[in-house]
Protein backbone atom coordinates (compact mmCIF):
# COMPACT_ATOMS: atom_id res chain seq x y z
CA UNK A 1 0.00 0.00 0.00
CA UNK A 2 0.83 3.74 -0.60
CA UNK A 3 -0.06 6.77 0.19
CA UNK A 4 -2.37 8.52 -2.59
CA UNK A 5 -1.06 11.97 -2.62
CA UNK A 6 -1.56 14.92 -4.99
CA UNK A 7 -3.97 16.76 -6.80
CA UNK A 8 -7.07 14.43 -8.46
CA UNK A 9 -9.85 15.39 -10.45
CA UNK A 10 -13.02 13.79 -9.77
CA UNK A 11 -13.31 13.52 -13.47
CA UNK A 12 -16.73 13.95 -15.76
CA UNK A 13 -18.37 11.37 -17.68
CA UNK A 14 -18.97 12.58 -21.59
CA UNK A 15 -22.43 11.35 -22.16
CA UNK A 16 -24.02 11.30 -26.18
CA UNK A 17 -27.02 12.40 -27.82
CA UNK A 18 -29.15 9.42 -26.66
CA UNK A 19 -27.51 9.84 -23.00
CA UNK A 20 -25.26 7.08 -23.29
CA UNK A 21 -21.66 6.87 -22.14
CA UNK A 22 -19.42 8.20 -24.49
CA UNK A 23 -16.53 5.94 -23.47
CA UNK A 24 -13.60 7.17 -25.82
CA UNK A 25 -14.31 10.70 -24.91
CA UNK A 26 -15.06 10.16 -21.17
CA UNK A 27 -11.47 8.45 -21.07
CA UNK A 28 -9.64 11.11 -23.25
CA UNK A 29 -11.25 13.38 -21.13
CA UNK A 30 -9.53 11.93 -18.19
CA UNK A 31 -6.32 11.29 -19.59
CA UNK A 32 -6.00 14.93 -20.40
CA UNK A 33 -6.16 16.35 -17.25
CA UNK A 34 -3.27 14.28 -16.47
CA UNK A 35 -1.40 15.69 -19.00
CA UNK A 36 -2.36 19.19 -17.60
CA UNK A 37 -0.88 18.26 -14.29
CA UNK A 38 -3.51 16.11 -12.37
CA UNK A 39 -1.78 13.31 -10.24
CA UNK A 40 -4.63 10.99 -11.34
CA UNK A 41 -8.22 11.19 -11.73
CA UNK A 42 -11.54 9.08 -9.86
CA UNK A 43 -13.86 8.18 -12.68
CA UNK A 44 -17.40 7.18 -11.90
CA UNK A 45 -17.64 9.74 -8.57
CA UNK A 46 -20.50 11.78 -8.26
CA UNK A 47 -19.48 14.31 -10.64
CA UNK A 48 -19.30 11.59 -13.11
CA UNK A 49 -23.09 11.14 -12.67
CA UNK A 50 -21.96 7.70 -11.09
CA UNK A 51 -25.50 7.39 -9.70
CA UNK A 52 -27.15 7.91 -13.01
CA UNK A 53 -24.92 5.66 -15.36
CA UNK A 54 -25.79 1.77 -15.94
CA UNK A 55 -23.48 -0.42 -14.72
CA UNK A 56 -23.19 -2.09 -18.13
CA UNK A 57 -21.77 1.53 -19.33
CA UNK A 58 -19.12 1.40 -16.73
CA UNK A 59 -17.81 -2.10 -17.15
CA UNK A 60 -17.58 -1.16 -20.69
CA UNK A 61 -15.80 1.56 -19.97
CA UNK A 62 -13.41 0.34 -17.12
CA UNK A 63 -12.76 -2.51 -19.77
CA UNK A 64 -11.46 0.30 -21.93
CA UNK A 65 -9.58 2.17 -19.20
CA UNK A 66 -7.54 -1.16 -18.44
CA UNK A 67 -5.46 -0.16 -21.79
CA UNK A 68 -4.44 3.02 -21.04
CA UNK A 69 -1.27 4.34 -20.47
CA UNK A 70 -2.42 5.67 -17.67
CA UNK A 71 -4.25 3.58 -15.95
CA UNK A 72 -2.46 2.93 -12.95
CA UNK A 73 -3.10 7.12 -12.01
CA UNK A 74 -6.96 6.27 -11.72
CA UNK A 75 -9.33 5.38 -8.81
CA UNK A 76 -12.17 4.19 -10.05
CA UNK A 77 -16.02 5.04 -7.82
CA UNK A 78 -18.67 2.60 -7.47
CA UNK A 79 -21.60 4.85 -6.98
CA UNK A 80 -23.91 2.36 -6.23
CA UNK A 81 -26.44 1.31 -3.40
CA UNK A 82 -26.20 -1.97 -3.47
CA UNK A 83 -23.46 -3.85 -1.90
CA UNK A 84 -23.15 -7.19 -3.93
CA UNK A 85 -23.40 -4.79 -6.70
CA UNK A 86 -20.49 -2.67 -5.65
CA UNK A 87 -18.87 -5.80 -4.13
CA UNK A 88 -19.09 -7.70 -8.06
CA UNK A 89 -17.93 -4.54 -9.65
CA UNK A 90 -14.82 -4.36 -7.73
CA UNK A 91 -14.14 -8.14 -8.10
CA UNK A 92 -14.46 -7.34 -12.16
CA UNK A 93 -11.87 -4.21 -11.45
CA UNK A 94 -9.74 -5.83 -9.87
CA UNK A 95 -9.40 -8.31 -12.97
CA UNK A 96 -9.04 -5.42 -15.02
CA UNK A 97 -5.96 -4.11 -12.95
CA UNK A 98 -7.63 -1.80 -10.75
CA UNK A 99 -7.43 -1.97 -7.14
CA UNK A 100 -8.07 1.56 -5.82
CA UNK A 101 -11.60 2.66 -5.36
CA UNK A 102 -13.73 5.52 -3.27
CA UNK A 103 -16.84 4.28 -2.14
CA UNK A 104 -19.67 6.32 -0.44
CA UNK A 105 -21.87 4.60 1.99
CA UNK A 106 -25.11 4.23 0.35
CA UNK A 107 -27.71 6.74 0.17
CA UNK A 108 -31.20 7.79 1.38
CA UNK A 109 -31.05 5.23 4.14
CA UNK A 110 -30.36 5.90 7.99
CA UNK A 111 -27.50 4.42 9.97
CA UNK A 112 -24.66 4.94 12.29
CA UNK A 113 -21.34 4.03 12.84
CA UNK A 114 -21.60 0.61 13.94
CA UNK A 115 -23.61 -0.02 10.50
CA UNK A 116 -20.91 1.85 8.66
CA UNK A 117 -18.27 -0.52 9.77
CA UNK A 118 -20.30 -3.57 8.95
CA UNK A 119 -20.60 -1.91 5.30
CA UNK A 120 -17.07 -1.71 5.11
CA UNK A 121 -16.37 -5.08 6.48
CA UNK A 122 -18.42 -6.61 4.46
CA UNK A 123 -16.81 -5.27 1.18
CA UNK A 124 -13.64 -5.89 2.35
CA UNK A 125 -14.31 -9.47 3.69
CA UNK A 126 -15.52 -10.27 -0.15
CA UNK A 127 -12.99 -8.31 -1.98
CA UNK A 128 -9.39 -8.36 -0.11
CA UNK A 129 -7.43 -6.73 -2.45
CA UNK A 130 -8.91 -3.85 -2.66
CA UNK A 131 -7.41 -0.53 -1.11
CA UNK A 132 -10.58 2.07 -0.40
CA UNK A 133 -10.86 5.78 -0.36
CA UNK A 134 -13.93 6.61 2.47
CA UNK A 135 -16.07 9.51 0.67
CA UNK A 136 -16.96 11.96 3.50
CA UNK A 137 -20.10 13.47 1.99
CA UNK A 138 -23.42 14.05 4.16
CA UNK A 139 -25.25 16.25 1.31
CA UNK A 140 -25.24 13.35 -0.62
CA UNK A 141 -25.03 9.93 1.22
CA UNK A 142 -26.97 11.66 4.27
CA UNK A 143 -24.33 10.28 6.60
CA UNK A 144 -20.88 11.94 7.91
CA UNK A 145 -18.25 10.17 9.13
CA UNK A 146 -16.80 10.50 12.67
CA UNK A 147 -12.98 10.70 13.53
CA UNK A 148 -13.66 7.62 15.34
CA UNK A 149 -15.14 5.67 12.55
CA UNK A 150 -11.90 6.62 10.48
CA UNK A 151 -9.80 5.59 12.99
CA UNK A 152 -11.82 2.29 13.24
CA UNK A 153 -12.05 1.39 9.80
CA UNK A 154 -8.00 2.43 9.50
CA UNK A 155 -7.44 0.08 12.34
CA UNK A 156 -9.02 -2.51 11.67
CA UNK A 157 -8.08 -2.67 7.67
CA UNK A 158 -4.67 -0.61 7.55
CA UNK A 159 -4.25 -2.34 4.29
CA UNK A 160 -7.23 -1.38 2.35
CA UNK A 161 -8.55 1.41 3.86
CA UNK A 162 -6.37 3.83 2.71
CA UNK A 163 -7.51 7.38 2.97
CA UNK A 164 -10.31 9.36 2.76
CA UNK A 165 -11.82 12.45 0.48
CA UNK A 166 -13.54 15.00 2.79
CA UNK A 167 -16.28 16.91 1.05
CA UNK A 168 -17.88 17.43 4.41
CA UNK A 169 -14.72 19.06 6.21
CA UNK A 170 -14.98 18.07 9.63
CA UNK A 171 -12.36 15.37 9.46
CA UNK A 172 -9.46 17.25 7.18
CA UNK A 173 -8.29 19.44 9.97
CA UNK A 174 -8.25 16.92 13.09
CA UNK A 175 -8.08 13.31 11.77
CA UNK A 176 -4.33 12.14 11.94
CA UNK A 177 -3.53 8.84 10.77
CA UNK A 178 0.06 7.14 10.20
CA UNK A 179 -0.17 6.14 6.23
CA UNK A 180 -3.54 7.25 5.54
CA UNK A 181 -4.07 10.01 3.03
CA UNK A 182 -6.90 12.89 4.03
CA UNK A 183 -7.89 14.80 0.66
CA UNK A 184 -10.62 17.58 1.18
CA UNK A 185 -12.87 18.11 -2.20
CA UNK A 186 -11.91 21.66 -2.52
CA UNK A 187 -9.39 24.23 -3.77
CA UNK A 188 -10.12 26.16 -1.07
CA UNK A 189 -8.41 23.28 1.83
CA UNK A 190 -5.76 22.78 -0.86
CA UNK A 191 -2.96 25.06 0.93
CA UNK A 192 -4.47 24.66 4.05
CA UNK A 193 -4.75 21.11 4.49
CA UNK A 194 -1.11 20.64 3.26
CA UNK A 195 0.44 23.20 5.88
CA UNK A 196 -1.29 20.70 8.38
CA UNK A 197 -0.64 17.25 7.09
CA UNK A 198 -3.49 16.41 4.24
CA UNK A 199 -1.97 14.71 1.00
CA UNK A 200 -3.33 16.82 -1.81
CA UNK A 201 -7.43 17.00 -3.09
CA UNK A 202 -9.65 15.01 -4.86
CA UNK A 203 -12.39 18.06 -6.15
CA UNK A 204 -14.32 18.40 -9.11
CA UNK A 205 -13.22 21.67 -10.31
CA UNK A 206 -9.80 20.18 -10.80
CA UNK A 207 -11.43 19.59 -14.34
CA UNK A 208 -10.70 23.41 -15.19
CA UNK A 209 -8.14 23.96 -12.36
CA UNK A 210 -5.62 20.70 -12.98
CA UNK A 211 -2.73 23.40 -13.96
CA UNK A 212 -3.23 26.15 -11.17
CA UNK A 213 -3.81 23.57 -8.77
CA UNK A 214 -0.71 21.33 -9.24
CA UNK A 215 1.20 24.52 -9.25
CA UNK A 216 0.36 25.20 -5.63
CA UNK A 217 0.82 22.14 -4.67
CA UNK A 218 4.13 21.82 -6.35
CA UNK A 219 5.23 25.12 -4.70
CA UNK A 220 4.50 24.10 -1.25
CA UNK A 221 6.37 20.51 -1.63
CA UNK A 222 9.79 22.50 -2.96
CA UNK A 223 8.96 25.00 -0.47
CA UNK A 224 8.37 27.70 -2.92
CA UNK A 225 6.86 31.30 -2.49
CA UNK A 226 2.64 30.69 -3.08
CA UNK A 227 1.98 33.03 -6.38
CA UNK A 228 -1.19 31.20 -7.37
CA UNK A 229 -3.13 29.80 -4.40
CA UNK A 230 -5.59 33.13 -4.39
CA UNK A 231 -6.43 32.52 -7.97
CA UNK A 232 -7.05 29.29 -7.81
CA UNK A 233 -9.35 29.55 -4.81
CA UNK A 234 -11.01 32.56 -6.92
CA UNK A 235 -11.29 30.43 -9.43
CA UNK A 236 -13.40 27.59 -7.27
CA UNK A 237 -15.55 30.07 -5.66
CA UNK A 238 -16.92 31.19 -9.05
CA UNK A 239 -18.09 27.60 -9.38
CA UNK A 240 -18.81 27.06 -6.15
CA UNK A 241 -22.03 29.45 -6.66
CA UNK A 242 -23.30 26.87 -9.03
CA UNK A 243 -24.00 22.95 -9.00
CA UNK A 244 -20.73 22.26 -10.08
CA UNK A 245 -21.89 19.30 -12.58
CA UNK A 246 -23.92 21.76 -14.68
CA UNK A 247 -21.28 24.31 -14.21
CA UNK A 248 -18.44 22.29 -15.09
CA UNK A 249 -20.58 20.59 -18.37
CA UNK A 250 -21.76 24.47 -19.58
CA UNK A 251 -17.99 25.74 -19.45
CA UNK A 252 -16.71 23.07 -21.54
CA UNK A 253 -19.89 22.84 -23.76
CA UNK A 254 -18.68 26.11 -25.17
CA UNK A 255 -15.74 24.45 -27.12
CA UNK A 256 -17.78 21.12 -27.79
CA UNK A 257 -21.18 20.72 -27.70
CA UNK A 258 -21.07 16.96 -26.58
CA UNK A 259 -20.99 18.18 -22.85
CA UNK A 260 -24.22 19.79 -22.88
CA UNK A 261 -25.43 16.08 -22.42
CA UNK A 262 -26.47 15.35 -18.62
CA UNK A 263 -28.96 12.75 -17.63
CA UNK A 264 -32.40 14.07 -16.22
CA UNK A 265 -32.56 15.81 -13.81
CA UNK A 266 -29.34 17.15 -14.13
CA UNK A 267 -28.83 19.76 -16.60
CA UNK A 268 -25.94 22.61 -17.82
CA UNK A 269 -27.02 26.37 -16.09
CA UNK A 270 -29.73 28.35 -17.75
CA UNK A 271 -28.43 31.07 -20.05
CA UNK A 272 -28.21 34.34 -16.82
CA UNK A 273 -26.29 31.58 -14.79
CA UNK A 274 -24.04 30.41 -17.52
CA UNK A 275 -23.54 33.94 -18.84
CA UNK A 276 -22.53 34.58 -15.21
CA UNK A 277 -20.22 32.02 -14.75
CA UNK A 278 -18.46 33.09 -18.12
CA UNK A 279 -17.80 36.64 -16.83
CA UNK A 280 -16.70 36.01 -13.64
CA UNK A 281 -13.94 33.69 -15.08
CA UNK A 282 -13.15 36.24 -17.62
CA UNK A 283 -12.48 38.88 -15.13
CA UNK A 284 -10.40 36.71 -13.45
CA UNK A 285 -8.25 36.19 -16.33
CA UNK A 286 -8.99 32.70 -16.77
CA UNK A 287 -8.19 31.10 -20.02
CA UNK A 288 -10.54 28.85 -21.41
CA UNK A 289 -8.37 27.04 -23.79
CA UNK A 290 -5.39 26.23 -21.41
CA UNK A 291 -7.66 25.93 -18.01
CA UNK A 292 -5.03 28.18 -16.64
CA UNK A 293 -4.81 31.58 -15.48
CA UNK A 294 -2.91 33.83 -17.98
Amino acid sequence: MSKVNGIYAATMSILGDDLSLNVKKTIEHGENLIKQGCHGVVFFGSTGQSQLIQISEKLNCINELSKSNFKNQFILGTGLNSLNETINLMKISITLGFKRFLIMPPAYYKYTDKDVLRYYSEIINNVPDCEIILYNFEKLSGYKFTIECVEQLARKFPSQIIGVKDSSYNLFEKLKINNFSVLPGSELKLLKGLEIGCSGIITATCNVTATLSRKVFDDFVEKKQQTQNDKLCRVRKVFDQFNLISGLHSFFSKKEKIYKNLTPPLDILDQKDEDKLLDELKNLNFNMDTKEAA
